[in-house]
């Protein structure tokens, strides 16, 4: 026998929304927004992409800036091996680098663990001691520096006042890097309010804990405010760092544009600067640009790769 089995309707399938184009109001933002941006682009192409390129490729030339540039290959990077002047330079450069940079994080933290401790008048102190970082740059602290190192300047006057006779302190060769690794501890300004930024971050209670488990100064320092303090570290590191290899106006001023004497003032950049527009030899010059680059990226890929040993995050 023959059972009718009642047969279930088909279900509808909901369809997908498809894709709606936009709308008339937001193509004309759209459009608005690209306007605006428009100035951004163009400089990025003409005043940072353009001359980076046209620097790769004059780095590989004979390019005098009055003639046309004659293709090299491989010859000013070759040159760099037996430029004796060069690797001068290089070593007064990473001697630069690897002292002032230190002791300026340490005297900026030391100065931060100073003012949170709640000293009153922060933001007037915060002020006054973020100056230098603002100002140490500039022709006119070069100049000042070189005023108060020199032979009548301020150091020696001091001294004369105890009988001591001074130096001239940027005319010496064992003398002269020392007076610029000071001046750029001296601006430790900028990694000091952001150590200071760092430290109101951390919380109070950890401090309580640790006193009430009898910790003393050093060991709060060392347990509680270095680890949770490391990311800060880190930022202030690279960022000097980089800095620290870019230094030129003070190199410049207070050697006089010639490296001081015997060459101990002879960082990288004042280097390239010669060689550029002091010999007009804008290839080589390029192509010294290019190995700093490659350096400072050196630096700071090391600096990334160690970090994942000692700058702790909190996860």
């Amino acid at each position: 026998m023959k059972t009718d089995v009642p047969q279930r309707a088909p279900q509808r399938v909901p369809q997908r929304d498809q894709p709606r184009g936009r709308s008339p109001v937001a193509k004309r933002e759209g459009r608005a927004a690209y306007l605006f941006l428009a100035p951004w682009f163009v400089g990025m192409a003409v005043i940072t992409i353009g001359p980076i390129l046209a620097s790769l490729y004059l780095s590989f030339t004979d390019y005098s800036l009055l003639q046309p540039p004659e293709w090299l290959g491989l010859d000013n990077y070759q040159r760099m091996l037996d430029d004796e002047r060069l690797h001068k330079a290089l070593r007064v450069t990473f001697t630069y680098v690897l002292v002032s940079v230190p002791l300026q994080l340490a005297a900026a933290l030391a100065l931060a663990l100073f003012l949170d401790r709640g000293v009153r008048g922060l933001a007037i102190y915060r002020s006054i001691y973020y100056l230098p970082s603002l100002l140490g740059g500039s022709v006119a602290i070069a100049i000042l520096w070189r005023q108060i190192f020199g032979t009548e300047g301020l150091i020696n006057q001091l001294l004369d006042l105890v009988g001591i006779q001074g130096e001239g302190w940027v005319s010496h060769p064992d003398y002269a890097l020392g007076t610029l690794i000071t001046l750029n501890v001296w601006t430790f300004g900028s990694p000091m309010v952001i150590f200071l930024a760092g430290l109101r971050q951390i919380p109070a209670m950890y401090y309580e804990a640790a006193e009430v488990d009898g910790a003393g100064t050093f060991t709060k320092f060392w347990r509680i405010t270095v680890p949770l303090l490391t990311p800060i570290i880190f930022f202030n590191l690279v960022l000097q760092i980089i800095g620290s290899f870019q230094t030129f106006t003070q190199a410049f001023i207070v050697s006089g544009g010639t490296g001081g004497p015997a060459d101990s003032t002879l960082f990288y950049t004042l280097y390239t600067y010669d060689r550029g527009f002091g010999s007009f030899e804008m290839g080589y010059a390029s192509a010294l640009a290019w190995v700093l680059l490659v350096i400072i990226a050196g630096f700071t890929a090391v600096n990334f790769l160690m970090a994942k040993r000692w700058v702790h995050y909190g996860d």
